[in-house]
């Protein structure tokens, strides 16, 4: 439990050099309430790539040392490691906080001085890689934790960091995140602050997904050093990426060609990048050390090859690293020619493919976890199917088993069956996709209110045009289904030309003066065990409309 604001808090947030967003100053607050409660915080922080996370972790970070704790912030890469250390050290130059580096750059008696200087407490902030989860590392007092980039650490990592001290607040940061961590944040067991709105003059990616193709390689490169900027070429493979860079060199001769990989030494990738952001060289041609942390508002281009082999949050990562400028960005999502790609890569690629506007990290994540899973939520395992139950029923379940152990009584849901002699399915001529068929019949059937209906009618007619009947019958149903819930029908069959309604009558009530007034002879009563009501329709070719209409 962290103290409230201190006046240096306040001195230090308005130092801040741009204007905050909405969405910004709203996780700062919550974050600050959860370090202020009494319960550990574990929140996550979802933004788009260049949307402000760092400053509201730099915030935090902050508070934490102002009641005297040591913070740990964890990054994937050294890159990125030192990119941090950097802006923190920026932004706290005007303070008494001590913040050090800690990854495999540093070298042996600077980080044994560190960790030395972190067991005693002389240490305030400590920024590194997977080095700071090594037993050697030990901390006196360690108060708050940030993971950046958590679909880049493993579970166990995670897990073991959080066994220094149980009771420490954690914010883990992330543009994507994994099925595992966004599926727990929905289903209430994490709490989530979410930046939707993008910085001013921001603009989104222009993606191209397509076959690997020399021409178009050349004419991209071609195009963005024309317009004096540079070029990203990701290429995931340590052994052939000299060659690829010297390939690149004789199909753009004007270009001048560097390349990158987490086998050099720290030395040599800062030397590199370091001449890439003075704009010495044009064409930076890397492995996926590119995914996290290069911010290099100049580079307004990125080309990735076999991009069937990477992650749907890497790709999406990756092409997070350009347009970061004013300037209209380029992504080049390419794969092999003629490679039959599996079902899993061809789903990731038509994801990216289709979020492009900014702000779409959610929507990915979420795209993440249906194709993926949400996996264990207590054990190790970051994702896995549940094609037996579905997402939806799993998530239902889950909350009713919490609901139990809290002691709230849990309503249970009367399923109601619908049997009437209509054709109602999706024929093959109007959707054809079977995935997409099934898709649309899963979001019918987790219809449960008429506003529910309503969007996926919507939906269905914005993305496939109009319905035919058997679309129409499928709805009707669905409509029908939702209002016998509410008014304790059970059963809806129809038998000839008659349809009978069996009810619960300890939740239905009957005006039976208005019934037999407005239908006369066309409807029968009859008690017992199993009560019901017949009615008999006055045409068979409408019986969805007339269930309906008596319904109603």
């Amino acid at each position: 439990m962290f103290s409230k604001d201190t006046e240096w808090q306040k001195e230090f947030e308005d130092s801040f050099e741009y204007i905050e967003t909405e969405d910004q100053l709203r996780s700062i607050e919550e974050v600050k309430k959860d370090m202020e409660s009494e319960k550990p915080m574990d929140r996550l922080l979802c933004g788009d790539v260049g949307y402000g996370k760092t400053e509201v972790a730099i915030r935090a970070a902050f508070k934490a040392c102002m009641d005297q704790k040591q913070v740990a912030y964890l990054v994937p890469t050294t890159i990125l490691a030192n990119q941090q250390y950097n802006e923190f050290k920026q932004r706290m130059k005007e303070y008494p906080i001590k913040i050090e580096l800690l990854n495999r750059f540093v070298s042996k008696k600077k980080q044994d001085e560190t960790i030395k200087k972190l067991k005693l407490g002389e240490v305030d902030i400590v920024i590194g890689t997977h080095r700071i989860l090594s037993k050697d590392v030990e901390f006196k007092d360690l108060g708050l934790l940030i993971i950046d980039e958590e679909h880049r650490f493993g579970v166990k990592d995670k897990e073991k960091i959080k066994q220094l001290r149980t009771n420490i607040d954690v914010l883990t940061m992330t543009a994507t995140p994994i099925p595992r961590t966004l599926h727990m944040s929905i289903v209430g067991i994490r709490d989530m602050s979410c930046l939707y709105e993008p910085p001013q003059n921001r603009k989104s990616v222009q993606t191209y997904v397509l076959e690997y193709d020399d021409e178009v390689i050349k004419e991209a490169i071609t195009k963005e050093l024309e317009r004096g900027g540079q070029v990203f070429y990701l290429f995931n493979n340590v052994n052939g990426i000299e060659y690829k860079a010297k390939k690149i060199e004789e199909l753009v001769p004007e270009a001048k060609v560097v390349y990158a990989h987490g086998k050099m030494s720290g030395r040599e990738i800062e030397e590199i990048m370091l001449d890439f952001v003075e704009g010495k060289t044009s064409v930076l041609v890397c492995t996926t050390i590119l995914e996290s942390g290069i911010d290099i508002p100049n580079a307004n281009t990125i080309i990735v090859e076999n991009a069937d082999r990477l992650g749907l949050a890497q790709l999406y990562q990756i092409r997070g690293r350009v347009g970061r400028a004013n300037k209209q960005a380029y992504a080049y999502i390419t794969y092999k020619r003629d490679k039959i790609i599996n079902e899993g890569a061809d789903k990731r690629l038509k994801a990216i493919k289709e979020f492009t506007e900014l702000g779409s990290g959610f929507k990915i994540a979420m795209r993440d976890l249906e194709i993926r899973g949400a996996g264990s939520l207590l054990g190790e395992m970051q994702h896995g199917h549940m094609d037996q139950v579905g997402y939806d029923t799993y998530c239902k379940l889950l909350d009713e088993v919490v609901k139990e152990v809290k002691g709230i009584k849990v309503q249970e849901e009367q399923d109601v069956i619908i049997d009437l002699n209509v054709t109602s399915y999706i024929p093959d001529s109007y959707i054809q996709n079977s995935t997409q068929k099934i898709e649309v019949y899963q979001s019918i059937a987790l219809c449960r209110t008429e506003e529910d209906i309503k969007n996926v009618i919507e939906y269905i007619l914005d993305r496939f045009g109009k319905m035919p009947q058997e679309m129409f019958n499928l709805i009707g149903i669905a409509k029908i289904k939702e209002k016998c819930k509410d008014m304790g029908i059970t059963k809806v069959a129809q038998k000839d030309n008659n349809v009978i309604f069996y009810f619960n009558p300890e939740s239905f009530t009957l005006n039976i003066p208005d019934l037999i007034e407005q239908y006369n002879n066309r409807i029968k009563f009859s008690t017992g065990i199993n009560p019901y009501i017949t009615l008999t329709l006055k045409n068979t070719n409408n019986t969805i409309g007339e269930v309906e209409e008596f319904l109603n």
